[in-house]
């Protein structure tokens, strides 16, 4: 047994003329056999649930991955999203701009930032764990870059806050 996954793009494709056709091409691939879709890195959680929302109301039913990259060098994360068309939510641009060239405090301003996107992805708080539709998401894709550090301490973050509920 084998399944095929495919791309999203939750802030549109940078090739796409518009949102509507992306999504029509994100249906098309799901039409063609995809069994679950992996998001293109994102930062910005209600971008995604809007995004994720759409593609349920144009009847993508398949299960939604969440894309996410923990940042870790900040010129690299601002030529990845101008390739893929992500954004950097302002509050998270000035934060690592007003960094000094330290790699450390880049690393756990991503690691920080990530855990606390992850946790709002998978367990809703309260006023939004009932909302139609619900917001958590099937699951989380890391792009890792052959680098886990920054995945192995999101995930130990998510299940220490887990073991502490």
């Amino acid at each position: 047994d084998f399944c095929v996954g495919a791309a999203c793009y939750p802030e549109t494709h940078p090739e796409s003329p518009d949102a509507a056709t992306d999504l029509r091409h994100t249906k098309a691939k799901v039409e063609a056999g995809a069994d679950f879709l992996v998001s293109q890195l994102f930062f910005d959680n209600e971008a995604f649930f809007g995004w994720r929302e759409g593609a349920r109301a144009a009847g993508i039913e398949v299960p939604i991955l969440a894309g996410i990259m923990p940042v870790s060098n900040v010129g690299q994360i601002k030529r990845f999203t101008q390739m893929c068309g992500a954004s950097i939510p302002a509050r998270l641009l000035e934060r690592l701009e007003s960094l000094p060239e330290d790699p450390v405090e880049v690393f756990w301003t991503g690691v920080q930032y990530a855990a606390h996107q992850c946790r709002d992805l998978l367990a809703p708080n309260m006023q939004n764990a009932f909302a139609d539709p619900p917001r958590g998401v099937e699951g989380i894709h890391f792009y890792t870059l052959n680098r886990s550090p920054a995945t192995r301490a999101i995930f130990e973050i998510l299940r220490l806050a887990r073991s502490a509920i």
